[in-house]
């Protein structure tokens, strides 16, 4: 696999496990997201969230180094971060650190599509994997 998109694919991933964090306590998430999360229903929905995020990461990590595993980490990963972005811009009013979350989203889904695009036209894996 092309050196490049091995590289992305680390870099998205290492993206999607800062979230994690969140699992330890709901003043992470706060500092995380800017929201003050009184409902103990909420924290529990947040870190489980971040128990996703985490999942979502280390797939796109273990992505990087098993292609097999590119189209499912792809998939997942973009359609974590695009409908973040979606829901962000759709409802619109973000805090400040939303506002960088959706922007972060967005640079990490340019990031994984040219990691894909890499993979592609480098030949590295059969399309239809």
């Amino acid at each position: 696999m092309n050196t490049l998109a091995t590289a992305l694919y680390l870099i998205v991933g290492v993206i999607n496990m800062i979230p994690v964090s969140g699992v330890l306590s709901a003043s992470r998430l706060q500092d995380l997201y800017g929201v003050t999360i009184l409902d103990p229903n909420l924290i529990i929905l947040m870190r489980h969230r971040a128990v996703l995020f985490g999942i979502i990461g280390a797939v796109l990590i273990a992505a990087a180094f098993h292609p097999p595993l590119q189209t499912i980490a792809f998939i997942a990963g973009l359609v974590s971060m695009l409908s973040f972005v979606l829901i962000a811009y759709l409802v619109g009013e973000l805090n400040a650190e939303l506002r960088r979350v959706a922007f972060i989203d967005l640079v990490a889904s340019l990031l994984l599509i040219s990691a894909e695009l890499i993979t592609l036209w480098s030949g590295s894996r059969d399309p239809t994997a």
